[in-house]
């Protein structure tokens, strides 16, 4: 899961690049006022909860059964594709927000403090639940985590070290460290190779799935359920390694240029919303390479753009609401602890339990609330202030301070 800003809440930035139409710029007299993305910000919660249901129903397993069986299959994807969004709205709406003349460093700095304060808590959090439990830790079990590193290694002991789905924050770092590049190089695309521009990433996304099913050797093969046909190669290929991943992020920043310079074909929500369920029914029934990763996520990019484009222009949106955005702004903080409550629920309740289905999903409810609560006390106590502080710019004397 990637992270975001809790709420980016700047104007759409004008185009600035080879055609940009004259007018006042974003930060000029007679800007339109700002566009906040309330609905992508309830979106957020949407796709955090989909990885939320994937790990309660198909890898924690808490409801058994004929009912237990067709929770998993039908959740079987919802992991990958809540993470996919998670990429492509990072490219979208730091592109969306990106103010003119922000250095990189004040950039960097605030993208560093939004992820590390939860990351560290939440890797010191599962650190001593493991060593409470006898676990004997090595340096591989927390050092390339701490460091956001997991992702680079094809091994998934180092890739599900310490808190399991910080992984993709090991991404969001390297999608952090290139976006200033990325963007001044997607703003140097005339207009009219914008489409064809976005159109190649996705063919990108395509040629890296398949490289990863035909290319990329298939032994060892894992030794999982419905994974016996492929290696962990491959699966690391396609779904973790950051080069790859990065292409859902650079697909993000093409469509919001798409968007921001008004080439993008408006779509409704409800048709966006039907081409993202039929994404996801697609990616569920397809081959596990092929259904997962920045293939999967293309079918997400009509959401995203037309829940931006309703931000933008005041029009109806079931998302916008208060509740929603309250959601969507602890959502980070969700995703980073939930994986952590599940396990320890189920080592609670023993690896063989079961019980009737109302009691189990009951559990699941429980395990919701127990994240919700945590998550609240970690955006509130550690996530917001950080990043509050970080967000602040020197002051001049205090530059000069440092430089000399």
């Amino acid at each position: 899961m990637t992270e975001l800003p809790a709420r980016d809440l700047a104007q759409p930035r004008p185009p600035t690049g080879p055609g940009a139409p004259d007018g006042p710029t974003a930060d000029g007299p007679g800007s339109p006022p700002p566009a906040r993305l309330d609905t992508l910000t309830g979106l957020r919660f949407v796709a955090a909860l989909l990885v939320f249901l994937y790990h309660s129903f198909v890898e924690v397993r808490f409801v058994s059964g004929g009912t237990g069986e067709w929770l998993n299959s039908a959740m079987d994807r919802g992991g990958s594709y809540g993470v996919g969004f998670f990429f492509v709205l990072s490219g979208f709406v730091l592109t969306w927000s990106y103010r003119p003349g922000t250095s990189r460093g004040l950039f960097l700095r605030r993208r560093l403090a939004k992820i590390f304060p939860n990351h560290l808590v939440t890797l010191a959090a599962a650190v001593l639940l493991a060593v409470s439990t006898g676990t004997a830790l090595g340096v591989t079990d927390w050092l390339p985590n701490l460091l956001l590193l997991q992702s680079w290694w094809p091994d998934p002991l180092v890739a599900s070290s310490g808190n399991p789905v910080s992984w993709s924050l090991s991404c969001e770092l390297l999608f952090y460290l290139a976006f200033p590049f990325l963007l001044a190089a997607v703003e140097r695309i005339p207009r009219r190779l914008l489409w064809p521009a976005a159109v190649t990433v996705v063919g990108l996304c395509a040629g890296a799935a398949l490289v990863g099913r035909y290319v990329i050797s298939n032994e060892p093969a894992l030794p999982y359920p419905g994974f016996e046909s492929m290696s962990y190669h491959q699966v690391w290929f396609v779904y973790f390694f950051p080069p790859v991943r990065m292409l859902d992020f650079v697909l993000g920043i093409l469509v919001a240029r798409l968007v921001l310079t008004g080439q993008w074909v408006r779509i409704g929500m409800l048709p966006a919303l039907a081409l993202a369920a039929t994404g996801y029914v697609v990616s569920t029934y397809s081959v596990y390479l092929l259904g997962v990763g920045g293939i999967a996520s293309v079918w997400l990019v009509p959401l995203i753009a037309s829940a931006a484009t309703a931000d933008a222009r005041g029009t109806a949106s079931p998302l916008r609401g208060p509740v929603w955005v309250r959601l969507g702004e602890l959502s980070f903080a969700f995703y980073m602890v939930h994986y952590l409550v599940l396990t320890q629920l189920r080592k609670a309740l023993g690896p063989e339990w079961t019980s009737s289905l109302g009691v189990e999903l009951l559990v699941v409810v429980l395990g919701l609330g127990l994240s919700l609560a945590l998550a609240w006390l970690l955006h509130a106590l550690v996530e917001r202030p950080v990043t509050a502080l970080a967000g602040r710019r020197r002051r001049p004397s205090t530059a000069k301070a440092a430089d000399a």
